[in-house]
């Protein structure tokens, strides 16, 4: 029988601890006793884990770490993720989570709703806790990492990757067609928000170099392209 993994919050050599809700819905939910074992994720190491304590007042499980699990190695992918409506947005986050994207970086794009992007600030936590629960139910070693909301003009820092934007005005590459010339290294993929991406961004996104790319010549809800643009690229570079 395949044991539930959980990613620690806190770990040492010989210990790891899971705390605040993350631990409630464990003890509470789940209503887990000592000596009850479970797979520990800390950091990229995946341990096996057997409860030792648990503190229902503080909200704390602590586990004894045992054994390495042997854990498969992710494809370095980040998604260049305009900000859409919270609802699309979660969806998003946890399928291409469960897929194996290893960041998101959310972006505030010309077509962005205001009221969306003001918001996006305090809504991090709540991407952050879902990548967790999807990073969990799907057996990763870790959650990917989601950054602070950025404006575009601000990914002038991905370099040293295979960087591709994902438009719908591209008529002759598909993202397949790009993917199979790539062997190793860091994918960037940029989805643009509901609209698409604004001509000027579009040409923001040549100037610095970017491989324009399309998924074929349906149009998709941005975070189905998101969701399948992701399986495309983990797909691909798993062959």
């Amino acid at each position: 029988m395949t044991r539930r993994r959980w990613i620690a919050d806190d770990f040492s050599s010989d210990r790891a601890a899971i705390t605040g809700s993350h631990a409630d819905h464990l003890i509470r939910v789940l209503r887990a006793r000592v000596g009850q074992e479970f797979e520990i994720a800390t950091g990229t190491v995946v341990r096996q884990g057997r409860v030792v304590t648990i503190d229902i007042d503080e909200k704390r499980v602590e586990f004894e770490l045992g054994e390495e699990v042997p854990a498969s190695q992710g494809i370095n992918l980040t998604l260049v993720l305009a900000i859409l409506k919270f609802d699309r947005m979660e969806w998003a986050i946890e399928k291409c989570t469960e897929l194996g994207v290893s960041r998101i970086i959310p972006v505030v794009a010309r077509r962005t709703e205001k009221h969306l992007a003001a918001a996006s600030v305090k809504r991090v936590e709540r991407w952050r806790r879902i990548a967790m629960q999807a990073a969990e139910q799907s057996r990763r070693a870790s959650p990917p990492e989601i950054g602070e909301s950025i404006q575009l003009s601000e990914v002038s820092f991905l370099i040293g990757a295979l960087r591709i934007v994902l438009a719908e005005t591209e008529q002759k590459t598909l993202l397949r067609d790009v993917l199979c010339a790539y062997s190793e290294g860091e994918i960037v993929l940029a989805i643009g928000p509901e609209g698409g991406w604004a001509e000027e961004e579009l040409g923001f996104f040549q100037k610095a170099g970017w491989t324009s790319a399309s998924l074929g010549p349906r149009i998709l809800r941005a975070e189905t392209a998101a969701i399948a643009a992701s399986a495309i690229t983990i797909s691909e570079l798993a062959e």
